[in-house]
Parts: structure tokens; sequence; C-alpha cells
């Protein structure tokens, strides 16, 4: 036998083997793959499909043809950098637009778009186009990523909100692309539009100018549909949807009511006062004349509600303005939105929890409706875990980057912009140490899925003791 056909039997037998392992391969994996869906519980899987989305997108953003310069970038600020943008955050450690080429930067963007809309919001569209059954399991998936109150409905919910997303994003797109035509021609114009659509849309604040949107701070045609982008997306479906439907404030739910009154009150609150404080700031507003103000008081003062754009410096901004912005950051956009924070709608709850309580107890009560007193406790449990989790972050952050001694309102803005994955940042996040960029992609990771988890946990977690226990007085305040 020459050495040719011995060559030949063996890449035969070779393949022949191949050929029989291929479905016994598949045959495993798809026993792992059902026993996966059979042993976890869809918070678990929801925290599991997120952090391999995250380890995918880092992946490819590590290939060289994913950098400007053709040279990977690390697998760090790549992981990070995959890490913001599924999570809708947009703190950055290199900046999107110079270091990352557009092979990089798409990927971002549809990282944004996955993660902003939920994983398993596409795959129920895919699923109908191919005509698959949605089964309950995928159903509390999906209940579990838009944070709706029943499972019922959420097929019909993913596909309005895959409809409204892309709607906006679009009409946004051509707006954007009409104004910035002029300034770099069309099809620059039309990829600048729709990267900004998308990020805007969801939350995430990542931009293509190094210093975000501060180019067009008195720029009303690019700041206004920012703006309405952003608040769109920080509403939430549900609200949208309830609004597009019935169009009528009393007809609206209760959730919807809370959500739009506390959305406008709080941003006349960020308007006005940023608008008072930093007109006497010269490093910020002291430059801008009376309409440029107006303008960036706005936007700034929506911005921290989870957007991440924007049109300041917010370094060079007063400590008083900076805390603001952190206190809105914490309380965030509202739930089922892409936004992130403790949720707009948890602070209402507490808040009226308070005030009752002050009045001598009795129902938490809005609107004319009584407010779920296990709703109360689930607001509660996730604003203190929330809490001890940003003020655990920027201790370790305060050892990390050797801040023992200043700088702590700089540390606790980071803290907060990471776990509220809002993406506004003092400058800290460009200088981090290789453990404070750890650190910081836990916390958005964590604070992006973290609170929403705990919070379908807590619901759907409704044991009844079966021992009484005595009652006795405990002394507060």
């Amino acid at each position: 036998m020459t050495t040719s056909e011995t060559w030949r039997k063996t890449l035969s037998a070779n393949r022949e083997h191949h050929t029989r392992l291929r479905p016994d391969l598949r045959e495993l994996l798809e026993r792992i793959i059902e026993r996966l869906k059979n042993n976890t519980s869809p918070p678990q899987l929801v925290l599991f499909v997120f952090f391999v989305l995250i380890w995918i997108g880092a992946v490819l953003l590590t290939l060289p043809a994913a950098s400007a310069s053709g040279k990977s970038i690390g697998l760090l600020d790549a992981l990070f950098t995959a890490t913001s943008a599924v999570c809708v955050n947009g703190l950055i450690v290199v900046d999107t637009g110079s270091v990352f080429s557009t092979f990089g930067q798409v990927v971002i963007m549809l990282l944004i778009q996955i993660g902003g809309l939920g994983f398993m919001t596409f795959g129920v569209v895919v699923a109908i186009v191919l005509g698959k059954r949605i089964g309950l399991k995928q159903r509390l998936i999906i209940q579990q990523t838009t944070q709706s109150s029943t499972a019922q409905g959420l097929v019909k919910l993913s596909i309005y909100m895959v409809v409204i997303a892309l709607s906006f994003e679009l009409l946004a797109t051509a707006i954007l692309t009409l104004r910035w035509q002029d300034e770099m021609g069309p099809g620059q114009a039309l990829y600048y539009g729709l990267f900004h659509a998308v990020s805007a849309f969801n939350n995430a604040g990542f931009a293509l100018w190094s210093d975000s949107l501060t180019p067009h701070v008195g720029d009303p045609v690019v700041n206004l549909t920012i703006i309405v982008l952003f608040v769109i997306g920080g509403l939430g479906y549900i609200v949208v949807l309830e609004l597009f439907r019935k169009r009528s404030w009393r007809k609206l739910s209760l959730h919807s009511k809370i959500v739009l009154l506390s959305s406008g009150v709080l941003s006349v609150v960020g308007f006005i006062f940023l608008l008072l404080i930093e007109s006497w700031n010269p490093a910020t507003f002291g430059g801008l004349n009376f309409g440029e103000r107006m303008m960036a008081a706005l936007f700034q003062g929506m911005a921290p509600r989870s957007a991440g754009f924007n049109t300041i410096d917010i370094a060079s901004m007063l400590q008083t303005s900076q805390f603001l912005i952190i206190i809105l950051m914490f309380i965030g956009a509202a739930s089922g939105g892409t936004g992130g924070g403790i949720k707009i709608n948890t602070f209402v709850v507490l808040v009226l929890a308070t005030l009752q309580t002050f009045r001598g107890g009795g129902q938490v009560h809005a609107f004319g409706r009584r407010v779920d007193s296990a709703a109360v406790l689930r607001a509660l449990a996730v604003t203190m875990s929330s809490l001890a989790f940003v003020l655990v972050t920027a201790l370790l952050l305060t050892v990390s980057e050797g801040m023992l001694k200043e700088h702590f309102l700089e540390v606790l803005f980071e803290a907060t912009s990471a776990f509220s994955t809002t993406g506004l940042s003092m400058g800290l996040t460009s200088d981090l140490s290789p453990a404070g960029k750890v650190i910081l992609t836990f916390a958005m990771y964590l604070g992006r899925l973290g609170p929403l988890t705990l919070a379908f946990a807590l619901a759907q977690k409704k044991r009844t003791s079966k021992i009484g226990y005595p009652e006795d007085n405990v002394l507060i305040g």
C-alpha cells in the first residue's frame, strides 16, 4: 500500500469517527442546555445570559479589527467597554470615537441595543418570525427582563417594545442626519445619527465625540432630540403603551401616574436648581448666553436620570450641583424602561410611606388607589441594598485609587454612576487602575441586574411562616 493510499484511509477513518461523534456531541449539548433551563430560575438565567453576552462582546472588542489602530485594546478595557454597553451604562476607559474602528463601534451599538431592550425581546421576535412557540419559561424570563407585574400579554409587549424602540430611533436618526449632514456629509451624518439615536433611546450615554455632546450645548435640535429619546426610553414601555392606548389621565394606572408626575417634578427641580446655581460658575454656565444656559440646564437637569450624556463639563460643576446629580442618578428612571437606579417609582413609594407614617400610619395611597404593603417592603429592600452597594463600591474605589484623604465626592460620583447605569463621570473612570476597572465592571453588571433581580425574586417569594412569634416593642428614632 502506498503512502498516499494510507493517508487517504486515515483521513476517511477520521472523518467517519468525527461523523459518529457529532450526534453524540450535539446530544450532550442539548442535554446541558435542557438541564440549564430546568434547573435555573428566570433571575439566574437572566444573570447568566447577560454574563455570556458581555463576554461575547468583550472578545469581539479585543480583535484588532475593532481597534482604529489595528492593535488589540486588551481584554480588560474590552471587558469594561462591553459591560458598559450591555448594561447601557456609558462609562468608558478608552474614547469610543477615536480608539475603536467602525467595526468596534457597530459592535458597541449592537450590544447597547440588545442590553437596552433585553435579549429575550429579540428572541421573541425571532421566534415569532420562525413560527416557534413561546413557552411558560420564556414568558417568565420576559417578565423578569421587562419587570412586568404579570406574565400575561408579554409576547405582545415584546413586539410593541421593538416597534416603539425602532420607530423612535429611526425618526431621531433622520432628524440628526439632516442636522449634521452639512457639517460631515450625508454618509457620516447618517452613521452618527444612528449611533447616537440608539445610545440615547437606550439611556446608554455612549458618544462618538470625546467630550460627549458639549460641542452642541446650545443646539436645540440635537438637545431636544436626545432628550425626547432618553425620556421616552426611561419612562418604560408599559407607561408609553398606556399613553398611546388610553390617552386620558383618569384611565392611566397608578404606576403610570406616579412615573409621569414624579418624572416631571424631578426634571423641573433639576432644571431650576442647575440654572440658578451654575449661572454663578464661570467654568460652566458663565460663558454661555441666556438661551444656551436654558438649554444646558434643561439637558443636564434631566440627563442624570440615567441618560449619561453631558453638554457641560461635569468635573467643572460646583460641588453642590455634583451632589444633586448623585441623588438624581441614584433615583434613576422608571421600572420597565432602559434606565437604571433604584427606579423613580420605588423612590415615590418610599416617600408616600414616610409621609403616611408622619400622618399617623394607615394605608399608603395615591390618586385614590392603595399601594400594597408588600410593594412598600420591596421598595425598602431594593433601596437599602442599593445604598449599601454604592457605599461599598465607593469604599473599594477609595482604596484601589489611593483617594483615602481627598476626592471622596469624585469617588462617590463614579460609584453611583456605575450602579445607576448613568455613565456620567467627573473624570476618574478614564484614569482608573486595573483594580478600579474590575471594581466598576462588577458595579455596572450588578447595578444593572442586581436590584431588578432582587425585586423580581422578592415578588415571587411569598412564604408564610408557620410559627407565630410573640410581639415585642423596638424603639425607633
